[in-house]
């Protein structure tokens, strides 16, 4: 299987942990040491290291966050492609809930797999990213129930 297999089951398998609420079945995609860096340490949580911190991480990000949209939808802008060891996509997520304006995050997601199991999860994001996100929860943040600060406590 390519890496690009495996990463395309391990996306599905994320979005039916999204919907479920049940993280423990994305332990098989995750070596037990896997480490995540999360590109935006104020909201996302930084670095985690091991696969129970980072399945940690992903429930606490999308209760704190994600969830508090009406929807979430989700867009690849560019790839997949494999380099080796890595896959790299770029993608976005466009967030809605009424009575506010449109949320779009853009991010570059590079999985890293050392056989069939992610040894390094990264995302990134353009540095404005950050500052747009931080005055969106600013001026919204009270009507979907987002605080800065509170949206990490890892």
């Amino acid at each position: 299987m390519s890496n690009i297999a495996r990463f395309a089951a391990y996306a599905e398998a994320f979005e039916k942990s999204y919907e479920s609420d049940d993280w423990k079945s994305l332990e098989p995609f995750f070596a037990k040491d896997a480490v995540y860096d999360t590109g935006l340490a104020i909201f996302m949580g930084g670095h985690c290291e091991g696969r129970d911190a980072i399945l940690a991480n992903f429930k606490t990000v999308l209760d704190g966050f994600d969830r508090r949209f009406e929807s979430r939808k989700l867009a690849l802008l560019d790839g997949p492609t494999e380099d080796g060891q890595q896959v790299r996509i770029r993608g976005s997520a466009t967030y809605r809930a009424p009575g506010v304006p449109d949320l779009v995050l853009v991010l570059d997601e590079i999985v890293t797999f050392d056989a069939d199991r992610i040894i390094h999860l990264e995302d990134r994001y353009e540095a404005e990213m950050g500052e747009e996100l931080e005055a969106y929860i600013e001026k919204h943040g009270d009507h979907l129930g987002i605080a800065l600060g509170e949206l990490i406590a890892l």
